[in-house]
């Protein structure tokens, strides 16, 4: 069904309280609609980060419920869908991070697909109109074709995160086909900007440049990745929320790529302080190169970037001197 913009809908963002959770959050409550968040405000870093976010969005809008609970826990899930009726699910919660997998790939397999079936299973319980999942550029593991297109064969994960991500997006055919759920998996590639994670490549390195820390810089810097910022995703998860699809994969991404020490040049020049950098090999898991192909985005939901790296980077650098005296990053 396609969205009538008349109709103010509710919808259940699990991870609402994350870096690209917020957002979407902030934006559906914005334009009036009632936003359910589900966090578990696990300690993969900081919580104090993830209620800061949270408390904000409480303070800013009426219509927004935080709810802590875990997508593994059924009866969680359940409490979440008793505010309904849901109209959509953005499923954004799932243990991130490629090189943090391959030290817990059980914990991983756990949370992105038990987690995932549990809150897939309440969603067709409930009747929900559609799905949106977030994948990840990852799936596409060293694929040597460039820039990476939805048809691509994705069948070579190098690390448990992509592994479960690919796993996540056949659970989402398989709803789809059996009960008839739209749903869309959302590939994003490399989410930057403000409330990003502190892990995070542009976070981490800005923070270090700017606390006189050196930067473990693997690969030798040779990487590269397709960064895109936060407001492009969030465009591109609500042109897909008002579309009609049934079951799609679309890739959200910028579709330009840089390298790790040109990225890191343009940080410690807006900065204004040079970088030091320990060189490293690459690291397991790793993909060498990330680049999007949104012509699908494009053509089928009008999907279309708008912030270049110089402006998302200056717009992020300038958040993080306001805002990490408030914070652990």
């Amino acid at each position: 069904m396609t969205y009538n913009r008349g109709i103010m809908a509710q919808i259940l963002v699990t991870g609402a309280a994350g870096f690209i959770g917020s957002h979407v959050c902030d934006y559906f409550l914005s334009s009036g609609h009632s936003v359910i968040g589900l966090d578990n405000f696990n300690d993969y870093y900081d919580p104090k980060i993830k209620q800061k976010n949270c408390t904000e969005l409480s303070n800013q809008h009426t219509k927004f419920l935080c709810i802590r609970g875990d997508i593994r826990d059924a009866s969680a899930v359940a409490t979440a869908f008793s505010h309904g009726p849901i109209h959509t699910v953005i499923h954004l919660a799932a243990m991130a991070g490629v090189r943090p997998s391959l030290n817990d790939p059980a914990l991983y397999q756990d949370v992105n697909l038990t987690g995932t079936m549990t809150l897939f299973e309440a969603a067709r319980t409930h009747g929900v109109e559609k799905i949106l999942f977030a994948s990840s550029s990852s799936v596409y593991g060293n694929n040597q074709k460039v820039p990476f297109a939805e048809t691509d064969p994705v069948d070579h994960p190098i690390s448990p995160y992509a592994a479960t991500k690919k796993a996540g997006e056949l659970l989402a055919y398989t709803y789809h086909h059996l009960y008839q759920i739209p749903i869309a998996c959302l590939r994003f590639f490399t989410v930057y900007g403000p409330r990003q994670r502190p892990e995070m490549a542009i976070h981490k390195f800005a923070q270090s440049i700017l606390s006189g820390i050196p930067i473990n810089v693997y690969n030798h810097g040779h990487c590269e990745r397709d960064y895109t910022y936060i407001d492009d995703i969030v465009s591109g998860i609500v042109a897909l929320w008002k579309a009609d699809y049934s079951y799609d994969i679309v890739n959200l991404g910028n579709s330009h790529t840089i390298s790790t020490l040109n990225l890191i040049k343009k940080i410690e020049s807006r900065i204004g302080r040079p970088a030091l950098l320990n060189l490293m090999p690459a690291q397991p898991g790793d993909v060498d190169k990330t680049y999007a192909n949104i012509s699908h985005a494009k053509t089928t939901y009008g999907y279309t970037p708008t912030t270049n790296l110089d402006e998302g980077l200056t717009t992020f650098i300038n958040w993080l001197r306001e805002n990490s005296p408030e914070v652990s990053v």
